[in-house]
């Protein structure tokens, strides 16, 4: 499993996501890496199909695929379970991230 975490400097929940990332992978006992990579340009953002800070991959997947992909040095807000906006992902939905592909691999 390879679990990636992508963020802007100049958004200021990155910090308080990848430490919530790494919790809810210990919660869940994946003890791996975490690939952290931070966007710097434009061009990056486009090349890394960064949708916004912070965003977490699982296997390449985003834990919230976006509706609308535009690649851009941002800010990102996450809609929460109980349908309010954050710029952080809620535990749950990493949780359900990790268990999904988890669980479809084989073995």
């Amino acid at each position: 499993m390879r679990v990636s975490f992508l963020y802007y400097e100049e958004c200021p929940s990155h910090e308080q996501a990848l430490e919530r990332l790494r919790e809810v992978m210990a919660e869940e006992g994946i003890f791996r890496e975490v690939e952290v990579l931070e966007v710097e340009t434009e061009v990056q953002a486009r090349e890394l199909r960064f949708v916004g800070s912070p965003t977490i991959r699982v296997d390449g997947q985003d834990i919230d695929p976006p509706n609308d992909s535009h690649y851009v040095l941002t800010c990102r807000a996450y809609r929460l379970e109980d349908d309010r906006i954050s710029p952080l992902p809620s535990k749950d939905m990493i949780r359900r991230a990790l268990r999904s592909v988890a669980e479809s691999r084989p073995g």
